[in-house]
């Protein structure tokens, strides 16, 4: 026993000190490659004088790094990610300064420039020689996590032991369909998936609700419910507010909602953690959380997931460098797109490359990384979204080139996090999933030069802008409602609008909703009829939309689609009328939701072309989901056949809230029962098997 902790003890120093001896050669070299940076006196000294000076810097900066780091990353929490980001280097540079200021004699001297530089250029060399070292030591690693998994378990007792219950861990890979998947897989762009496919995990694909967005889909697998969430984004009438999946304060609230309508606390309420998701699912540990980032409070601060990752200032040289180097990946790709004349094609410049490098980098980098640091703390249900391919998809498309290096990125992330699972203090069952896929196909303003609200306001006969005013569309719409109102046409000018008579148009991936403020409740087709006559027309007729759902006083709601097509809702079948070319499960799809409280005056459903699986964005995206066509409604689960199968044979897995039921059932068969919060209102009691 003595002699393998000296070995271990000897081996530890031997790479501190191979470490130390690379960072000081890198300084020797950055000195005599940089003018603004020198570790000699100005009279000159011999090499053994500068070769000391620079083992001093170098061991100063490691030291620096090592004690003062984490406290600066844990006072900088506040700052925003992006923000955070650029100060890495400046920071890094900054305790370069103070080294070069501790070496004996003021030797050591740079401007605060170079000092960038060069501390950026030694910590990747420090990391990269540390992580060499430890890759050719396998035993050395595999100690280290044996002792990270050892105090955990002396913590935690001997329930925590390896043969103990399984944990779980459930990986979203965000916008990756079951289709995209399969492809992704046959290509060799997965070697991991491919290895686990048959194996060790089963393949199912499963069904998502009309609404095929992260925030209704996350919404039901974590917190058991998502009832009432119509889109992506939607106008509420009683509050005169905009709802936004993606804004910390509707994500609280519709959080808030769903634990009222469910009673479900959520699904990862006993002893869980949440990483990078727009819901907390009832964890207690809590990192990039959106519906907890308005809170100020230190326990659920949603930056604090940064703390753990940035407080190794190589992660965070690292990570920064990668950051820049997938901006200047997606701007090389961008140009690329535009000089080959790629169609499909929309503008991807501005922000979006930092917030595309933030997506497939930090985001990715930190996510995993407390994936992992939950594994060794032996936490009992984990529940993380990896968003890379969801980004890089809505703008490159979802079968472009450049998601596909996304997913071979994403493959090696899931990898690490196999390979950590050996040496975890508990085994665990790793769980993927996706919230939906995407659908590929030009934006309904590409395809027809102007937006579904422009198209709305001509049906409505309000000013639209002049350009579309000059489309087909635009001149047929406006045409119509002169019809309408027995008008002659003229060649200019448009009618006047009705006071207060503006919509709020809002779009969300290929699914429109127009509501009008002014009008209480929802309005039926016999109202928009006396009001706006030729709006209807306009929208069911036009060839990039699909149909129609509103409300009618005479038959309850009812679906239109071309020609005049008028279905009641309860009368809805798939494969026939306005529904035909969307599939299974689209008549029940639009049921649920025609009977939300908050569904919109008029839903409108892009046109989908099942030869080509295209749809119509209402939004600047290539790759688009959020309503019903196509791939975007099917994405995969990718279980253990350890666990019992998510449906009996030849059974479908329909909706977000039933693979909540489905992930709470697995949990039981390791665990036991999940104590709820409350009884449910919404089928299987929470906790029972579904």
């Amino acid at each position: 026993m003595a002699a393998r902790r000296w070995h271990r003890v000897g081996s530890a120093l031997f790479r501190v000190i191979v470490v130390w001896a690379v960072s000081t050669l890198t300084m020797l070299v950055l000195a005599g490659i940089l003018p603004d940076f020198k570790l000699e006196s100005d009279n000159g000294d011999s090499a053994t004088t500068v070769a000391i000076t620079a083992g001093w810097g170098a061991g100063a900066f490691g030291l620096l790094s090592a004690l003062v780091w984490p406290l600066v990353v844990r006072a900088l929490l506040l700052v925003p990610a992006l923000v955070l980001g650029l100060l890495v280097f400046f920071l890094n540079g900054s305790l370069l300064l103070v080294a070069l200021s501790l070496i004996p004699n003021g030797r050591g001297a740079s401007n605060p420039e170079t000092a960038v530089v060069v501390a950026a250029v030694m910590s990747a060399v420090a990391s990269a020689t540390s992580t060499s070292l430890a890759v050719r030591d396998d035993e050395a690693y595999r100690r280290r996590l044996s002792r990270l998994a050892s105090r955990r378990r002396r913590r935690q007792g001997e329930g925590m032991s390896r043969g103990g219950p399984h944990g779980m861990v459930f990986l979203q890979l965000d916008g990756v369909g079951h289709a995209a998947l399969l492809r992704a897989v046959e290509d060799g762009l997965m070697p991991t998936l491919a290895g686990w496919i048959g194996s060790t995990h089963r393949l199912d694909a499963w069904r998502t609700d009309w609404s095929s967005q992260t925030g209704a889909s996350q919404l039901g697998i974590l917190h058991g419910s998502n009832h009432d969430v119509p889109a992506f984004r939607w106008y509420e009438k009683d509050t005169g507010d905009v709802m936004v999946c993606n804004r910390p304060a509707s994500a609280a609230e519709l959080q808030r909602r769903a634990v009222e309508h469910s009673g479900d606390a959520g699904l990862l309420m006993v002893d869980g953690a949440s990483r990078g998701n727009l819901f907390s699912g009832g964890a207690d540990e809590l990192a990039l959380v959106l519906s907890v980032a308005a809170r100020r409070d230190r326990r659920h601060r949603s930056r604090a997931g940064y703390f753990a990752y940035f407080s190794d200032p190589a992660n965070a040289v690292r990570t920064a460098m990668s950051f820049f180097a997938e901006v200047g990946r997606e701007m090389g790709q961008s140009t690329r797109a535009r000089a080959r004349q790629e169609q499909p094609r929309i503008k991807r410049g501005g922000l979006y490359p930092f917030i595309r490098a933030f997506a497939t980098v930090v985001e990715r980098d930190v996510v995993v990384t407390a994936v992992i640091g939950d594994m060794f703390a032996g936490r009992t249900a984990v529940y993380a979204d990896l968003v890379a391919y969801d980004e890089v998809a809505h703008h490159s498309g979802p079968r472009s080139r450049d998601a596909a290096k996304v997913l071979a990125r994403l493959d090696r992330s899931l990898a690490m996090i196999a390979k950590v699972e050996e040496h975890a203090p508990r085994p665990y069952r790793i769980v993927l999933l996706s919230d939906h896929g995407q659908s590929p196909g030009q934006t309904f303003e590409g395809a027809y030069g102007l937006t579904l609200k422009d198209l709305v306001r001509a049906g409505c006969g309000l000013p639209v802008p002049r350009r579309a005013q000059r489309t087909e569309s635009g001149s047929e719409a406006r045409a119509a409602v002169r019809v309408a109102l027995h008008r002659p046409v003229p060649a200019d000018g448009e009618p006047s609008p009705e006071p207060g008579s503006d919509p709020v148009v809002l779009a969300s991936g290929n699914l429109g909703l127009i509501s009008f403020p002014d009008a209480p409740g929802r309005m039926t087709r016999e109202q928009l009829d006396r009001r706006h006559p030729a709006l209807l027309p306009t929208l069911a007729n036009h060839p990039g939309i699909g149909f129609l759902l509103m409300g009618s006083a005479e038959h309850g709601s009812v679906v239109l689609g071309a020609g005049g097509v008028e279905v009641p809702v309860v009368e809805l079948t798939d494969g026939e009328g306005p529904l035909a070319p969307f599939g299974p499960g689209a008549a029940d799809a639009v049921r649920r939701t025609d009977a939300f409280p908050h569904v919109a005056d008029i839903m409108v459903n892009s046109m989908y072309d099942p030869g080509t699986g295209a749809v119509h964005a209402f939004e600047g995206q290539i790759g688009s989901h959020g309503g019903l066509g196509g791939e975007q409604s099917a994405p995969f689960l990718l279980s253990p056949l350890a666990l019992s199968a998510p449906v009996p044979e030849g059974g479908d897995l329909v909706g977000a809230e039933q693979v909540h039921r489905v992930l709470r059932r697995w949990l039981a068969e390791d665990q036991g029962p999940q104590v709820p919060l409350g009884p449910a209102t919404d089928g299987a009691p929470s906790g029972e098997s579904a």
